[in-house]
């Protein structure tokens, strides 16, 4: 069995990097990711997503394959116009014609892929071991000649034959390729099989590595790279990627700067990046994906919120603002009377020992029925266990929207303070007509930001109720409240309003005078 620590007789992970290594990402979201079943993004969405990536100082861009075809090419020259600090490179097959058609797409570089293993030397391609390391020593010094940055990968390496992919890789380099990279392009290998690999590819020259999650070994196989001498990540935003996908940037980041002080991007970008791959991709962040998922500094359990309460180290890794998050407590079956009293007080709600014991057991009454609570449910039980009475700001009377054949359209009719207000608008969709009929109507009293939105189907059948929670903010106050219907317009309206009108009425009463007080 491989050593994955250097021969180290503790076998101690600090001696797998430390804060002096140079990591560096390449993030090939725009190429890899996009093969994933069912995404297919714009060149505004891809250009878009570079910009974020750069933002995000990653260092190296896979923009997509020029091979593809026009509209591809198309879509890399939007992203290599865009002045990005970042190397940006195309996907290039091992023939000239590809190289020639990222050269006209005016990439900085481009990843160079040959076959690597028998099984596509032979069967896929049909050609020999001499013939594949001929034509890429031709390839790569004609890549070089036109003034590339030049990467290349074997396909398919981890079930290649050691010797030949090494016998491969050493030629490629001596023909100028500025790096090699080790394809464990079906997540096929375990972490020794990674580490013999690598350390043979790293005694060459540098040396990248690109892994696949589907035995989950995913960052298993990049640690195991790194230990046998591999100094760049092929990774892509959220883990997409073809099958279950590549090696989450934003985990491999986080977790090399946590665990070893090695620091690969600006971190506090992450979570907006891994947002806006999302919304483009249309794939969702499951709950409990690390860093980025809701649940990563999501705190119900009655237990964990108090020590949080307490230590805001308590429970988490790392604080949330390090990849630009926030805390959340947030309330169900498990909440306990410190998670409870904290939320109230977050929305100037202040209650005796007695009412907070009622409000917690209704909490945990609505949560025992697979209920999570949002803050609007929580302000109505509140009022209620008060005997408060609570005037509404701002009420939908009305909602029609109109979807077919044409613009989306939708108008609304809402109750504000005592006036009736009409007002109609369009969107891309009758969703974002009605939001914006809504913001018409509302004026400068919808200056608020919508932070989340969420839908869950509820009920199964062509009748599906759907519940959307959405959470706004304006100001110092936010407010999460969940609306449920039959039609995903109506309670995307109805948890809008409703939010809007907690947070109008939250801001009128800040804004009263204090009491004054008796002479």
């Amino acid at each position: 069995m491989v050593d994955l620590f250097g021969g180290n007789p503790n076998n101690t992970p600090t001696s797998v990097l430390d804060s002096d290594d140079r990591v560096q990402l390449l993030d090939t979201t725009l190429r890899d990711g996009e093969q994933a079943p069912g995404i297919s993004l714009t060149p505004d969405e891809k250009a878009d997503i570079a910009r974020a990536l750069d933002r995000a100082d990653v260092p190296y861009i896979e923009a997509g394959s020029a091979c593809t075809g026009e509209g591809e090419r198309e879509t890399i020259r939007k992203v290599t116009s865009l002045g990005l600090d970042a190397t940006v490179t195309s996907f290039a097959r091992g023939v000239k014609r590809d190289v020639d058609l990222a050269l006209d797409c005016d990439v900085d570089g481009v990843t160079i892929v040959v076959p690597g293993s028998d099984k596509h030397i032979e069967r896929k391609v049909g050609t020999t071991h001499d013939e594949v390391v001929e034509d890429t020593e031709e390839l790569v010094a004609y890549a070089k000649d036109h003034g590339l940055w030049v990467e290349v990968i074997g396909e398919d390496g981890s079930r290649a034959d050691l010797d030949f992919l090494e016998r491969l890789m050493r030629a490629a380099y001596d023909a100028g390729a500025d790096r090699l990279c080790y394809a464990d392009t079906v997540g096929h290998a375990g972490p020794e099989t990674t580490y013999s690999y690598v350390a043979r590819l790293a005694d060459i020259g540098p040396t990248s590595t690109h892994t696949h999650d589907d035995l989950g070994l995913g960052m298993t196989n990049v640690y195991a790279s790194l230990a046998a001498g591999a100094d760049l990540v092929h990774a892509t935003v959220n883990g997409i990627g073809e099958r279950a996908g590549n090696v989450a940037l934003e985990e491999v980041a986080i977790a090399l700067s946590h665990c070893y002080g090695v620091e690969t991007a600006k971190l506090d970008e992450l979570y907006e990046l891994a947002q806006k791959v999302a919304m483009a991709t249309g794939v969702p962040l499951p709950p409990n994906k690390a860093v980025v998922g809701e649940n990563a500094f999501t705190h119900e359990s009655g237990i964990h919120t108090d020590g949080t309460l307490k230590d805001d180290t308590m429970y988490e890794p790392y604080p949330p603002e390090t990849v630009g998050r926030e805390r959340r407590l947030v309330l169900g079956k498990h909440a306990g009377r410190a998670g409870v009293r904290a939320a109230l007080e977050e929305h100037g709600v202040d209650v005796s020992e007695e009412e907070l014991a009622a409000v917690v057991e209704r909490v945990k009454a609505l949560g025992d029925r697979g209920k999570r609570v949002t803050d609007a449910d929580l302000l109505a039980i509140a009022e209620d266990v008060q005997g408060r009475e609570r005037d509404r700001r701002v009420e939908l009377v009305d909602l029609t929207a109109a979807s077919g054949g044409g613009t989306p359209t939708a108008s609304v009719r809402l109750r504000v303070d005592d006036e009736e207000r009409v007002a109609s608008g369009t969107g891309s969709g009758p969703v974002d007509a009605a939001v914006e009929a809504v913001r018409s109507a509302l004026g400068p009293d919808a200056d608020a930001q919508l932070d989340s939105y969420h839908v869950d189907a509820i009920t199964g059948g062509t009748d599906a109720v759907v519940t959307v929670e959405v959470e706004m903010s304006r100001g110092d106050h936010s407010v999460t409240v969940a609306a449920s219907d039959a039609d995903i317009t109506r309670a995307s309206v109805d948890a809008m309003v409703n939010a809007l009108d907690r947070l109008l009425q939250a801001e009128a009463e800040e804004s009263k005078p204090a009491p004054q007080a008796d002479d």
